[in-house]
């Protein structure tokens, strides 16, 4: 899950070297960090935070089969 998030985000920012995915799982949930260079914080988010819901919605969805709960959330 880790390598789509990062393909994802590495297409979309100019430092796509900066990218790094976190990985944190508590009991049965799992909690995935996007972090990138903060002048492509805007890029990943989009307007209205209709990128970052796009986002969300694919690792969602490609982790729909897994038992646990899956969470995304972006910092810079």
């Amino acid at each position: 899950m880790e390598e789509l998030i990062s393909t994802i985000a590495k297409a979309l920012v100019d430092h796509p070297n900066e990218v790094r995915v976190d990985k944190n799982e508590k009991h049965d949930e799992i909690y995935y960090t996007l972090n990138v260079h903060k002048d492509d914080v805007g890029k990943v988010i989009g307007k209205q935070g209709k990128i970052a819901k796009a986002i969300r919605t694919v690792v969602y969805a490609a982790g729909n089969q897994s038992a646990k709960r899956i969470f995304l959330e972006f910092n810079d």
